[in-house]
């Protein structure tokens, strides 16, 4: 990137497909506001990045004149998408003080070229550990054998992330930091290192707009699986009970976890002792375990005064079969309740 600025005499800045700042070589010159903000928050706003688009840099497969726009504060500059194989990698972008002749741009053409290879080597060195990924997360012994060998650039401690995938969008997970492995799929697999396994959560469950799921963190690569087994159990938890949505981690869960691990069969044995009731019934009841058994609390979440409430508790009550002031049925059917939530989002 130096190179390339020095060459140029130019600032420049290289960032991948999704506007993610990778680089920026040394100042030169003026300096925008959207080179500000792409250094120091590693991204440009999603207005500049329409602007830029405008001016078909996804499809060239050239350097791209970009115009100064005072509003936005930008500064006339030329972007050079880093193609390779006929795919776009990433963008270089260059600030432009009317210096950045077709001359002087080609003669950087095969500094160009080569970052533009890195990127691809780069992409597909990813691709290759993704598709090892499953074979790491594998219960069986036989299959992680040589996997952790193959996954060279994550080390410990690790931690592993489940994300339900979407059918209206896509996540580019070839943008995720690196040191982190991600594989498409139904959930979306990803492993990366600890510090970084909340972050990559978020960045990769919001571009799905939808839930995820955090492992324990693990030491030893090898044990990587067993943080996977409950990255999706805590997923599955996220997806059903919107305390511990968007993003539930394993770790936070508590009695949720028990629940996580159990089949329907065992669910289901659990939700009968709450067969009777009825959806208004089992969200007074569950709220009212939820607040510890405060009426007042659990009136005021249900908008309900205290002695309709009162009423639906002592209705529940009779239809369960179960009393509401002795610890064990107010165990069993909080436990009933929950499990009758996992039931009817997962099955019939």
């Amino acid at each position: 990137m130096d190179e390339i600025a020095a060459r140029l005499g130019a600032s420049a800045t290289l960032e991948d497909r999704s506007f993610r700042l990778l680089a920026y070589g040394a100042q030169h010159g003026d300096i925008d506001t959207v080179r500000q903000e792409s250094i120091l928050r590693r991204r440009a706003s999603g207005e500049v990045r329409d602007y830029f688009e405008r001016y078909g840099i996804a499809r060239a497969a050239g350097p791209v004149r970009i115009p100064a726009d005072a509003a936005l504060g930008v500064l006339a500059r030329v972007c050079w998408p880093l193609r390779h194989g006929e795919v776009t990698y990433g963008y270089l972008w260059l600030l432009d003080s009317g210096a950045l002749t077709d001359e002087r741009l080609a003669a950087a053409a095969p500094l160009v070229a080569r970052a533009a290879a890195a990127l691809a080597q780069e992409a597909r060195s990813r691709s290759d550990l993704g598709r090892g990924l499953l074979a790491l997360f594998s219960a069986d012994p036989e299959e992680r054998a040589g996997a952790a060998e193959a996954a060279g650039p994550v080390t410990g401690p690790v931690t592993a992330i489940a994300v339900r995938e979407s059918q209206e969008r896509v996540a580019a997970l070839w943008t995720l930091p690196r040191g982190v492995l991600a594989r498409p799929g139904s959930p979306v697999a990803l492993l990366a290192p600890a510090y970084l396994a909340g972050e990559v959560a978020q960045t990769v469950r919001s571009a799905y707009g939808t839930a995820a799921g955090v492992g324990a963190p693990r030491t030893d690569l090898a044990d990587a699986w067993l943080s996977w087994r409950e990255a999706r159990q805590a997923l599955r938890i996220a997806e059903h009970f919107p305390r511990y949505a968007p993003v539930a981690r394993w770790e936070d869960l508590g009695v949720h976890r028990l629940l996580a691990r159990l089949g329907l069969p065992d669910l289901r044995e659990l939700a009968a002792e709450v067969a009777a009731l009825d959806d208004e019934l089992a969200q007074t009841v569950e709220i009212y375990l939820d607040q510890g058994g405060h009426a007042q609390k659990a009136a005021a979440e249900l908008g309900i005064h205290r002695q309709t409430l009162y009423y639906r508790l002592g209705k529940a009550e009779r239809l369960a079969g179960r009393d509401l002031s002795d610890g064990d049925d107010r165990l069993a059917v909080h436990l009933g309740l929950k499990a009758a939530r996992l039931c009817r989002q997962e099955g019939p």
